[in-house]
This record gives C-alpha cells, structure tokens and sequence, in this order.
C-alpha cells in the first residue's frame, strides 16, 4: 500500500500526464487581418498592435465550458478594413466574419458564413488589454468581437445539432441588450440600411419564426454535405429537402426583411451551385426553382446550374 505522500505523488503524475486534449481551451482558430490603408499620415505600427490584440483576444478567450481538443477549434476569419480615423484613438470601416466547417470524411472546407458588418466604429488605445465581461458593455470594439464569437459558435454548433447553438446565441443577444446605450452604430434596432445590423441578425436568429433556417444548416450539412463522400444522390435530396424548409420560412416572410435567411444564402449560393450542377435535369429544375424564388438577387448565378453539364 502507498504511503499518504507517495498517493498525492502519484496522483499529481497522473494529472500531469493527463493528454491535453481532455483540458477545456479556447474555442476559436481564429486568423485577424487589419487593413488600414486608406488611412494616411498615421502611426502604422498602431494597426499591428491592434492585429496582434484582436488576434490574441479571439483565440486567447475561452468562451464557454466546453472541452474542445485543439484539433477541433473552430475556424474563422476576422477580416478588418478601416476607411477613418476620427482622432487618436477612434477608427470607423468594415468588418467581414468568416466561417467554415469541415465536412466528414472528406478535406472539404464549407462556408457557414461570409458576412460584412458595414457598421464598425470603435475605439482602441495601443497596450490596452482588451477583457470581455458578459455582464456589462466595457468599449464597442470588446462587444463587437465577442458578439461575433459567439455568433460563430452558435452557428458552428447549429451544424452539428438542431438548434445546438441555442445558448451561445443568447450570450450575443445580451451583448446587445448590454449596448443599447451606446454611442456607436450597429447595436440599436434603427441602426443601419434596413434595419440590417447586429441588433436584427440575432433577434432573427432566436426568433422562432426563423427556426426553419437554423434546421436547414443542421440537415443541411449532417444529412447533406456530411453524406456526400458515402452517397451523393441522397446527400443531395437531403440537401433539397433542408432547401424547403428555407422556402417556407421565405413564404411567411418574418420580420424584418429576412435578415437571416439572407445572410445565410450568401454565405451558401456559390456551394449549392457546384452540388447541383452534375445533377440530373428534373433535380435541377426543383432545386433552381426554389433558390430562384428564395434568394432572387443570386438568380443569375443559379441558372448557372441549369446549363451545366453532367
């Protein structure tokens, strides 16, 4: 039998040795550019500074009480562009969220989102530690990055399970909730063209009226784009069916201005044109009907399909 303090020895070997794949870490795999030149005359070493902070902060951050092995990291692109400086520290431009997912069996990467928030204003003191609290607004630029990190997860465990994002998505509408007072755009309900701002993507997104597209991305890639390698045929009337479901959210037409779904069909357009265009003519015929009737501004690129050949 070992003695007292051989066990803690022992003990404290085994948790030493434990893999680190069992460790709860961060969730993101996140790359960051910052593109600043259309700003002149300005200390461009700021701008790798703020690179450098955002980067660390996105993948640094540990967002929820998940264990994720490194491996299976969500990855994304956190792509900034600024057109303004307003003073020292102030700075207005775009912000484009990428994210992609791999698909089983296959080196298949597929695009969940590929969105420009076009309301980006912030600001950013060089050397300041940027530190999220869930509880209460600290400064624009902490808010609009954690409000896209859990965006992404949400969206990313939407893939996996139906409505699996559920929670992370209520992490992003209290970060508006939090905003609300805010001097900068984008988290008010009248912000922006149409109504089109964070404020309205997650009310979209955690609006049961909106169910319909959040259980298109979970059919959509689990019975769809996951079957692929073992069964096109199915993966694609899977993929068609999760399509129906994008047209009956479209045919009630929730408010507002179908935010989400758009949003979702950009980031789609281009991969639903390559899976359909080896198809048969009947199939492609249903499936282009319905794109066209659901996202008429892509129409052009969706005939595409029609005169492809097999």
């Amino acid at each position: 039998m070992l003695s007292p303090s051989k066990s803690i020895l022992f003990i404290t070997v085994i948790i030493i040795c434990l893999p680190l794949t069992t460790i709860r870490s961060q969730e993101l795999y996140c790359n960051v550019s910052v593109s600043a030149q259309k700003i002149q005359g300005s200390n461009r070493e700021i701008f790798q500074s703020m690179q450098r902070d955002i980067y660390e902060f996105m993948n640094n951050t540990v967002w929820t009480d998940n264990i994720i092995s490194y491996s299976e990291r969500i990855e994304c692109n956190i792509l900034i562009n600024l057109d303004k400086q307003l003073s020292a520290d102030e700075f207005m431009g775009t912000l484009q969220v990428q994210l992609s997912r791999p698909v089983y069996n296959s080196t298949y990467e597929s695009t969940v989102l590929n969105f420009v928030d076009n309301n980006l204003q912030f600001r950013y003191v060089e050397f300041q530690p940027l530190e999220f609290n869930p509880n209460t607004y600290t400064n624009s630029l902490v808010s609009i990055l954690s409000y896209y990190a859990y965006l992404i997860i949400g969206l990313d465990f939407d893939t996996y399970s139906a409505k699996g994002g559920t929670s992370y998505f209520q992490v992003a509408e209290k970060i508006v909730n939090n905003a609300q007072n805010a001097v900068e755009a984008g988290w008010k309900p009248y912000d922006g063209s149409r109504n089109k701002n964070r404020y309205w993507l997650v009310k979209n997104i955690l609006n049961e009226e909106y169910s319909g597209v959040r259980q298109f991305l979970y059919q959509y890639y689990i019975r769809g784009l996951d079957k692929m390698e073992s069964d096109m045929q199915i993966a694609r009337t899977e993929i068609y069916e999760s399509l129906r479901r994008l047209q009956e959210v479209y045919r009630a037409r929730p408010d507002p201005f179908m935010y989400f779904l758009a949003v979702i069909m950009e980031a789609k357009s281009a991969e639903l044109v390559n899976i359909y265009s080896p198809a048969f003519p009947e199939e492609k015929n249903r499936v282009v009907q319905i794109l066209t009737e659901i996202d008429p501004g892509n129409e052009n690129k969706y005939k595409e399909i029609l005169s492809a050949s097999r």
